[in-house]
């Protein structure tokens, strides 16, 4: 008589717990996979030191942190600086002088505008979410699908985008050459005056002078009383979970793509939009589709709603969102709120 094997005594993997054991490992090899296989394209510690970190301040932090401190910007020109930040606040760059780039950047609230699509010249409506401007300096490419390697790149984008401002680069110079004052003010700062190259310039180097140190960043330099007991629990589940594997570095994110969707379809059950093949649009791959720039969770408690198609109206949602979607686990409400709690500890504590 053949003798069967009992098995009721061998110890079982718990299902879901095994997949999310994969979920995080999954997410954290296509994170680290792609910082390597675009290494040359992300700014070293070193590039950053020329501009971000205060004289005298070394890279880094808490060991072994995932991510990494944030300081205020140095060495920048003070007069570029201000003529960015006046040409980041004129109407004038838009063919009827209705917006600027505050208009959907405002800077008090975030750099974000708070709605779903921005509106632009006319009343045309955006096609996808406006993201903040505050540490898009520290980001490895602008836009959601990455399309500019550049601030520069970027800051010309809107001004000539029908949708957007709707100008055309001689209107810009038009009227701004017109004004002496300004015209002066570019002379002095730029030997090429004024020029769509030095106004793209200076509206970059106005963003760069944006990243501001927030709470989390004086904790990781050692401040054990900037965080309180929820915060700090809420930073661990965000390491357990792995929600790390993507939102690292020193902007919590923005320097990698990543598909929205890893775990579990997003789009699944609606057509896409354009807006909804990310990366697509540039590439034309059809590995891109629905590949997006990881953004950057600093200001994020700030900058609702969330994703390119502001889906998340809470940040409660959002998180939840990216649990199913990205990670392959339903969060426990418990987790959302200390996560949640942790997020806010990534606002800038001073207003650019």
């Amino acid at each position: 008589m053949t003798r069967q094997k009992d098995d009721s005594a061998t110890p079982r993997a718990n299902p879901a717990k095994v997949r999310r054991v994969l979920a995080i490992a999954l997410t954290a090899l296509v994170a680290v996979a792609w910082i390597v296989f675009r290494w040359q394209a992300v700014p070293t510690e070193a590039q950053f030191a020329e501009t971000v970190l205060s004289p005298g301040q070394a890279p880094g932090g808490r060991s072994g942190e995932p991510i990494l401190p944030l300081y205020r910007a140095e060495g920048l020109d003070p007069a570029k600086i201000a003529l960015g930040r006046q040409l980041f606040h004129d109407p004038r760059l838009s063919s009827d002088e209705s917006i600027s780039c505050a208009t959907c950047h405002p800077l008090d609230k975030g750099g974000a505008d708070g709605l779903k699509v921005s509106p632009g010249v006319g009343g045309t409506q955006g096609s996808i979410n406006a993201p903040s401007v505050l540490t898009a300096a520290h980001n490895f490419r602008q836009f959601w699908d990455g399309r500019a390697a550049t601030l520069e790149e970027q800051a010309g984008g809107p001004i000539t985008n029908p949708v957007e401002m709707a100008s055309t680069w001689d209107q810009v110079l038009a009227k701004l050459r017109a004004d002496s004052e300004l015209s002066q003010g570019f002379a002095q700062a730029y030997q090429a005056g004024l020029t769509p190259d030095t106004i793209r310039h200076a509206l970059a180097e106005f963003e760069r002078s944006l990243p501001m140190p927030s709470r989390f960043d004086r904790w990781l330099l050692g401040d054990d009383g900037a965080l309180a007991a929820n915060e700090l629990a809420g930073y661990r589940l965000f390491k357990k979970h792995g929600c790390s594997g993507c939102h690292q570095g020193r902007n919590v994110g923005g320097n990698l793509f990543q598909r929205f969707g890893v775990m579990a379809a997003y789009f699944g059950g609606k057509t896409p939009s354009k807006a909804d093949l990310g990366r697509f649009n540039v590439t034309g791959r059809d590995e891109d589709r629905h590949v997006f720039k990881v953004p950057s969770l600093r200001n994020v408690a700030r900058t609702a709603p969330y994703f390119h198609d502001a889906s998340a109206a809470r940040l409660e949602e959002a998180v939840r969102l990216m649990g199913r979607h990205q990670l392959g686990m339903e969060l426990p409400e418990s987790d959302i709120a200390q996560i949640v709690a942790f997020l806010h500890t990534l606002d800038s504590e001073a207003a650019p």
